[in-house]
């Protein structure tokens, strides 16, 4: 069961009360995303709309196959040949189509039709009713919340947060133009999807991704953003150790952050993420071992993300034994781990301020160059992330990792030519950093238009 079991869905508030946010706990995407939400709920409290209190045992067990099965997928995906195979089969649920030349892609597929056919047997209906007892705005991270709760007609408005720089035809319900399901939209890629897709253009808002407040200080562009810039100017001292990037771009720099410090606060530091279903933890380990000599010189810090899983966290401490660099633990070598997802979350943001390169699969966590994170693109996994990729290197904020066996090489290069500090600013001015603020924004105004 989820970490969040504990949710009680008929507990009274003890704080301002604006909206319920939902996700569900199928890998940390969506639960990563309504993190950065869970101020705007009741007491604070995401609800997992697959694993809530009480929840039926025949919902359950839907959800939980579903997500036994996308797991061992991700994880099969390694085994040569077939597990390509057997990936690209279920990628084809997902897939997202061509986006020119413009047409009509509000057809719904085969996918879609057999989310809806367990709605009509009654998936979700508990979950709706329970929380329909309170007429609050209903913020989910995950399509199916938002059919469910249309479906089974809840009273208060109902919003969907997307988490992918481009999305399929599944995140929109199979009759778009009756639809009252309201996006709050990342990019503007997203926003012609969703027209295309048949969503109408009044049910469309252009949020951006929700990051973490805490991250990035007071929202105003010009006088706010306190936290962010200051990481940033830090970050791109160690970015940028010829002054490559900063002698050309001086103006910039100063009109965006006013300068730089006069030294970095911390080593060169660059972190790799495991994605939910554990499945890239050798590759995390092949890097430890290509870059040991800087390790050993003081040169790089290199921070392991295992997020929950446990499993992952031992296989690091093993692997890191086996190369002889355990005596780097806690120094050069830091492992962020957490028993449960949302003190994995708070750590993981904290760990955030000291980071300056982001290696990772193209998930969520690609709205994250918003924070001035130049990424290095692990191979991605499945159609969106594929178009996350693309949408990272069309702004110029990421690279495709290139040979591990020689990362010592390329990635010292780079850093001295300037490009991960170039990335670093890329993603801070090009990617919107600002959609916490905006949905909270929206929610609120819609409490006082119904006030």
């Amino acid at each position: 069961m989820s970490s969040r079991k504990k949710s009680n869905l008929k507990k009274k508030n003890t704080g301002p009360e604006k909206a319920w946010i939902l996700d569900v706990n199928m890998g940390y995407g969506h639960q990563r995303t309504s993190f950065c939400l869970k101020h705007l709920a009741p007491g604070g409290k995401v609800i997992s709309g697959n694993d809530y209190p009480d929840i039926p045992r025949k919902d359950y067990r839907i959800w939980h196959n579903s997500r036994v099965f996308y797991e061992f997928v991700s994880r099969f995906k390694r085994v040569p040949l077939i597990g390509e195979f057997v990936f690209f089969l279920f990628d084809k649920t997902q897939k997202i189509p061509l986006f020119y030349p413009r047409r009509d892609l509000s057809q719904p597929n085969f996918y879609l039709r057999q989310v809806y056919n367990l709605l009509q047997k009654g998936w979700g209906e508990d979950l709706i009713k329970k929380l329909g007892k309170r007429k609050l705005p209903l913020i989910t991270t995950f399509f199916i919340p938002a059919f469910m709760a249309e479906f089974f007609n809840y009273p208060g408005e109902i919003y969907c947060v997307v988490c992918d720089a481009d999305i399929s035809r599944s995140w929109v319900p199979l009759k778009p133009q009756e639809s009252r399901i309201q996006y709050f939209a990342p990019n503007k890629r997203v926003v012609e999807r969703l027209k295309l897709y048949g969503v109408k253009k009044k049910n469309i808002f252009l949020s951006g991704y929700p990051l973490p407040k805490e991250n990035i200080g007071l929202p105003d562009p010009k006088k706010g953003m306190e936290i962010l810039k200051k990481d940033l100017g830090y970050r791109l001292l160690n970015l940028d150790p010829q002054g490559n990037y900063q002698e050309h771009y001086h103006s910039l720099i100063k009109s965006y952050l006013g300068g730089l410090p006069k030294q970095p606060d911390h080593i060169l530091t660059v972190a790799f993420a495991v994605g939910g279903a554990g499945a890239q933890k050798e590759l995390a380990i092949k890097i430890v071992d290509s870059l040991s000599r800087k390790i050993r010189e003081d040169r790089i810090k290199i921070i392991l993300i295992a997020g929950v899983r446990k499993e992952v966290r031992d296989y690091f401490l093993e692997s890191i034994d086996q190369t002889g660099l355990k005596s780097y633990l806690g120094r050069n070598i830091e492992i962020v781990w957490e028993k449960e997802m949302d003190d994995y979350f708070q750590a993981f943001n904290r760990a955030l301020r000291k980071i300056d390169i982001l290696w990772s699969k193209p998930s969520e966590l690609s709205f994250y160059t918003g924070l001035g994170l130049p990424l290095i693109i692990a191979p991605p996994v499945g159609s969106q992330e594929d178009f996350n990729k693309r949408w990272l290197t069309e702004l110029g904020a990421a690279i495709k990792q290139k040979s591990i066996s020689y990362a010592e090489e390329w990635l010292f290069d780079l850093l001295d030519q300037g490009w991960f500090a170039e990335a670093a600013m890329q993603g801070f001015i090009e990617a919107d950093n600002l959609g916490t603020f905006r949905i909270e924004k929206k929610i609120k105004e819609l409490k006082e238009k119904n006030v």
